[in-house]
This record gives C-alpha cells, sequence and structure tokens, in this order.
C-alpha cells in the first residue's frame, strides 16, 4: 500500500516538474532573446541561452531614461491608488448588497448587472471624460473612469454572504453600528477576496496603454505601456523606411533590434507585476474559489 502511494507521490512530482519547465520556458525564452543580438536572433531563432549577450535592446529601450522613470512613476502612482481606492469602494458597493433589510437591494443589484450588458460606448464616454468631465490631461483620468467594476462587486458580495450572520450580530449585541462591523469583521475575515480583486485592479491598470492613447497629449501624464508602444511603432517606422535615404545609414533591417526590443520591452513592463504578485498569492486562490462557488 505504501509502496504504491510513493510511486503515485513520484509521478505526481514528476508531472508537476514538467508542468513548470512548460510555463517557466518561455520567460526563460523572453529574458534570452532580450539579451541576444538582434542578427543572432534573425540567423538562429529564439534562444534561451544568448549566443553573444548583448545589452543593445535595453540600451535603446532606455534611450531616455527620464522618460522611462517618469513613465514608471505615472504608472505605480496610478496602479496602487487605483487599487486601494477602487477596492474599498467596492467593498462598501457590496456589503449593503448582502443585507437582507436593504429595501433598495433589488433595484442597485440590477442597475450593476444592466452596466455589464450594456455600455455608453467610445465616442459618449470620451466627450463625457474630455468635455464635461475635465479628466485629459490630468492624472485624475487614469484613476476616476475605472474604479468601480460590477463584475469585481458581485464577486465580493458573493464572499460576504458566506460569513455567518451570527458575528455580526454580536458585535450589534456588543453595542456596535454597521461601521464596526464592516470594518473590524467583514474586511478582516475578507482578506482572501480582497487580495484577488486588488491584484486584478492592479493588473488592469499597469498594463492599461488605452487610456494615455486616447486622453492624454501631455508627455509627462503617459503611462508605461503607451510609451512602450510608441518606441515599438517608432521602431517598425525604421524598418519600413529601412530602403529609404532617411536611413541609408543603417546596413540593412537586421541592424534595427526590432525583436531583442520588443523582448526587452516585455521584461521591463512584467518585472514589477511578477514582485507584487507573490504577496497576493496567499489569499489568491481562496478568493477566487470561495468568492465564485458560494451563491
Amino acid at each position: 500500500m505504501k509502496k504504491n502511494k510513493s510511486v503515485e507521490q513520484i509521478c505526481l512530482n514528476i508531472f508537476f516538474i514538467i508542468l513548470s519547465l512548460i510555463i517557466i520556458c518561455p520567460l526563460l525564452t523572453l529574458v534570452g532573446v532580450s539579451l541576444s543580438n538582434e542578427k543572432d536572433v534573425v540567423e538562429f531563432g529564439y534562444r534561451i541561452i544568448p549566443k553573444k549577450i548583448d545589452l543593445s535592446a535595453y540600451q535603446y529601450v532606455f534611450k531616455n531614461p527620464e522618460a522611462i522613470i517618469n513613465a514608471y512613476k505615472i504608472t505605480i502612482f496610478t496602479s496602487i491608488v487605483v487599487m486601494v481606492l477602487s477596492v474599498f469602494l467596492m467593498c462598501m458597493v457590496a456589503y449593503p448588497l448582502t443585507k437582507k433589510n436593504f429595501k433598495h437591494r433589488s433595484a442597485l443589484s440590477f442597475y450593476l448587472y444592466f452596466t455589464m450588458l450594456f455600455s455608453g460606448g467610445l465616442v459618449p464616454s470620451y466627450i463625457l471624460i474630455t468635455k464635461y468631465l475635465h479628466l485629459g490631461n490630468t492624472i485624475w483620468v487614469h484613476i476616476l473612469p475605472g474604479l468601480i467594476s460590477p463584475w469585481y462587486i458581485f464577486m465580493i458580495r458573493t464572499f460576504f454572504q458566506g460569513i455567518p450572520e451570527e458575528i455580526s450580530e454580536s458585535v450589534y449585541i456588543d453595542g456596535g453600528t454597521d461601521y464596526t462591523v464592516f470594518f473590524k469583521m467583514i474586511i478582516p475575515l475578507s482578506k482572501p477576496v480582497i487580495a484577488a480583486v486588488s491584484l486584478f485592479m492592479f493588473l488592469g491598470k499597469w498594463n492599461d496603454w488605452f487610456t494615455s492613447m486616447m486622453y492624454i497629449t501631455d508627455d509627462k501624464l503617459i503611462g508605461l505601456q503607451y510609451l512602450l508602444q510608441r518606441i515599438m511603432s517608432n521602431i517598425q517606422l525604421l524598418q519600413s523606411s529601412s530602403g529609404t535615404a532617411a536611413s541609408s545609414q543603417l546596413r540593412d533591417v537586421s541592424d534595427i533590434p526590432a525583436e531583442t526590443v520588443r523582448m526587452a520591452m516585455a521584461v521591463v513592463v512584467a518585472g514589477p507585476a511578477l514582485v507584487v504578485f507573490p504577496f497576493f498569492q496567499k489569499y489568491f486562490v481562496k478568493g477566487m474559489t470561495v468568492g465564485a462557488v458560494k451563491g
């Protein structure tokens, strides 16, 4: 019996080792290509171990370090602020929806659900944000429009509903108020779902390039993703004009670090997000499963 269990454990370990290698190999390839020479990539293809270490891709990305650093500041600041404010506001909305004596619970739930089915559209949203709210070319356009997500509100509400009502009743008996229950009991007991939603909101804002493209013309307010997208567009423009007199100093297209710069940008963007994830990993799976299964 023990022998069968040990064989099963060995097979299970081998399976997860192979699975881990499958997952980690693309990441290692990404780093390897970013450290390679463009000509080596064109000639030999993608390699985990570079044929020759070449930092020209990172030199190209950080050609203007002030712009990169400023874009990092904007993205980090807005991602953290959006994560904190959105989770707080969505928890404040979700908590009343768990109360059976809340008279407008059904109407508010339907209102939130309706916004998941239909949106105002791109043009009305642009007019609202720029002409009426006057958020264009301000730091607030990165923060305010995306604070509330109905999907995450329902996810948080479902988790709140799984917390025994006896906990709230005991606080009320001791003279506590709704604020005491919410901040002292509900929030501390909801760390798993809060961590999961926080991670999603952080990554969503971290990967946001559309806001900078649509509403920002001031280079000091653009995010990291959009800045790197502009760098990639410049490379593609150089490649398309590689045969003209404007780029006659380039010997051939392979002199332009296109693939290596693309991988270097992916490393630059993914690095901080990979650092943040372990802090949420402890609660992430539990928050997703409990919030999704309970009805």
